[in-house]
């Protein structure tokens, strides 16, 4: 039998539809006028006429974009990035987590200090900058790596989770002769796979949006990451650089149609692994949330 609920119930539910609708509203209108603008014609976007959705329907700032051997080039780093960043931040972040997690373990408290203290005071960016150099890391992949190696916010979130084992299920695996590494390789992560795709998520959008190292860091045309190539041509309008066939006069384009192509462009991927990996990013956000 359904429960009847109150009018001050129904109002607070349709105050918190009506709130999130425009949330929501609000998040997509910009993406749908970008869509828009990135499939209408150069004349369009001069006179001002694209709203949310395209004039004058045309692709040609998609086929430029889809042959410039500069994006490619520079979509082909932010991939490798991506990966390498995103396998390296998680192996740290479980063989960091997973000790912690345990209770027997001596003088975490100070370790957990210490994680704590680094989200709070950050190292400022010139000795960064310096440690960096003196390291030989500038314009190398490695620059864009090794700095954010670990984040001490996604460390908690996986300490949280690892937390709620149940230690009898370990101690299990020890008295069988399980040594730790197989027990976090056969159990904790096999059991823990939500909030392991969830923190895999985090990683990989925080190295795929991260235009601000590369910027710090690379000089080198050829070692620029896809974020510091969107931005030069939106920052900066440097599209004799990024897009040297868009001065052919036979091209129907216009930079702005551009910028708007590749902003589109650069985002789709990491739109697409999304769909994929709903389902355990929702219930891994919500381990992660929960100490007991």
């Amino acid at each position: 039998m359904p429960i009847k609920r109150s009018a001050g119930e129904r109002t607070f539910d349709t105050f918190n539809i009506l709130l999130l609708l425009v949330i929501s509203l609000t998040v997509i209108i910009p993406f749908l006028y970008i869509l828009a603008c990135s499939f209408s014609s150069t004349n369009a976007l001069i006179q001002g006429r694209v709203k949310l959705w395209p004039v004058e329907f045309n692709v040609d700032n998609y086929v430029l974009v889809l042959q410039n051997d500069v994006f490619w080039r520079s979509l082909g780093v932010t991939v490798i990035v991506v990966v390498s960043g995103t396998l390296l931040n998680m192996v740290l972040t479980v063989l960091t987590a997973y000790p912690l997690s345990r209770p027997k373990l001596k003088g975490k408290r100070l370790i957990l200090l210490g994680i704590v203290f680094t989200m709070i005071f950050q190292a400022p960016i010139i000795p960064t900058y310096l440690l960096v150099k003196q390291l030989g890391m500038l314009n190398t992949l490695w620059a864009l790596v090794v700095p954010l190696a670990l984040s001490a916010f996604n460390l908690l979130i996986c300490l949280t989770s690892f937390r709620s084992l149940p230690e009898e299920l370990l101690e299990a695996a020890r008295v069988d002769g399980m040594s730790e590494y197989r027990i976090l390789g056969r159990i904790v992560i096999p059991l823990s796979v939500p909030i392991v795709v969830t923190l895999m998520l985090f990683y990989a959008v925080s190295h795929w949006n991260n235009y601000f190292s590369s910027l710090l860091y690379i000089t080198n045309r050829s070692a620029r990451p896809l974020q510091l190539y969107l931005y030069n041509i939106i920052a900066q309008f440097n599209m004799s650089e990024s897009f040297p066939e868009a001065l052919d006069a036979t091209m129907k384009v216009s930079p702005q149609g551009l910028q708007m192509t590749v902003i589109i462009v650069s985002t789709l991927p990491i739109l697409l692994i999304y769909p994929f990996i709903q389902r355990h990013f929702i219930k891994g956000a919500l381990l992660g949330s929960i100490k007991e």
